[in-house]
């Protein structure tokens, strides 16, 4: 494997260098939404880029570009795409991450959505081709001949996926289509298999970019109806392909989570920088900051319930560590109460529900 031509990159001359890529492909710049929906209320959190786009790729809303490009706050501690439990125990995943991602609404499909990303990945940021793999929804005669004829990936390294890993939609209902992903492999030394492969569960080939064809809408009771144009909505996790960039296998060994690691560290006195506990509680210290950034504690109980979830999973992290618990006086501030806070949430202009009364706990 051949790693002569990857340079090293920071986060955010990563997130700068995907922004400016796809301006100089005609795609305008929106910035990140909020992270409790203002256009939805199937979900608690944006879960992934295009949810601020979701009545666009409905027919329901008109924008005066037919490109976009973003780098979206996401948050999945819930519902249909939820990572809590496996955070701090693989390297790939979190609760809070930035998803980059382009979209085309009605302009180009399935060939330009697939050139860009490989120009980008193999072009701009030089990832050798020989360490990426490639998955296909497994009707998806289209996509899988565009990669193999036209991008050159070797037919063993396109494996055809059923619907569980190769069917997108951001909940039970809503936009939805076939999508096709890229895999970066991170070497022989890490446990794990190819994609399609009993061991493909392992953190040695890694989800990269998700490339969603958006072609359905599906209702409640599981009916997809073809949107009135097809388009293209996909994501590529910051923290994944800053861990590629930076050389780690880890996202947690990235700039964003070094200090947070070692901060944590010395708060709890442990000694061990790898403990998952230690990565439970930087993650769950950065999601809740922007979840609290973005007013999400406040804008729903089920949102505040959910941050809070994230925070006592936080809090017990560092039991494992042999460590006390003293950071959380720290770190971990009780939410104001709601006679504490206006009534109309400022960030999202959502009005915010009355808080629960509290319920004493039986002896």
């Amino acid at each position: 494997m051949n790693d002569t031509s990857r340079r090293h990159l920071g986060s955010t001359e990563l997130r700068a260098l995907f922004l400016d890529y796809f301006g100089r492909q005609g795609h305008t710049p929106v910035a990140s939404s909020s992270l409790v929906p203002g256009n939805d209320p199937t979900l608690l959190f944006t879960n992934a880029g295009m949810v601020q786009f979701k009545d666009v790729f409905l027919g329901n809303e008109t924008r005066p570009y037919k490109r976009a490009v973003s780098s979206q706050r996401c948050v999945r501690a819930g519902g249909k795409h939820n990572d809590l439990e496996n955070v701090g125990y693989t390297a790939r995943h979190h609760t809070f991450f930035e998803m980059l991602g382009n979209f085309s609404f009605g302009d180009y499909f399935k060939r330009d959505a697939i050139r860009f990303a490989w120009e980008f990945v193999t072009g701009e940021l030089g990832i050798p081709k020989d360490r990426l793999w490639v998955t296909v929804f497994e009707t998806d005669d289209e996509a899988y001949e565009i990669w193999a004829n036209e991008a050159g990936v070797p037919r063993e390294r396109i494996t055809r996926m059923g619907a569980k890993s190769n069917f997108w939609a951001m909940g039970d209902t809503g936009p939805c289509g076939p999508c096709t992903e890229i895999f970066y492999d991170h070497g022989p030394e890490i446990p794990g298999g190819p994609p399609g492969s009993p061991d493909e569960d392992g953190d040695r080939y890694v989800e990269i970019w998700n490339l969603v064809f958006m072609q359905y809408d599906r209702a409640a009771d599981g009916t997809l109806t073809p949107l009135p144009k097809p388009s293209v909505d996909t994501g590529m996790g910051l923290e994944r392909i800053a861990a590629v960039m930076q050389g780690v296998h880890s996202n947690y060994d990235i700039d964003l989570f070094r200090g947070l690691i070692a901060a944590a560290a010395r708060a709890t006195g442990a000694t061990d920088l790898g403990s998952p506990s230690l990565r439970v509680i930087a993650d769950h210290i950065r999601a809740c900051s922007r979840r609290t950034r973005d007013a999400a504690m406040c804008c729903g109980a089920s949102s505040g319930a959910r941050s809070a979830t994230a925070t006592s999973s936080a809090r017990r992290g560092p039991s494992s560590t042999g460590s006390s618990t003293r950071w959380s006086s720290r770190w971990a501030r009780p939410t104001p109460s709601s006679s504490r806070v206006p009534s109309t949430c400022a960030a999202c202009s959502r009005r915010r529900r009355p808080a629960s009364p509290r319920r004493s706990r039986p002896a």
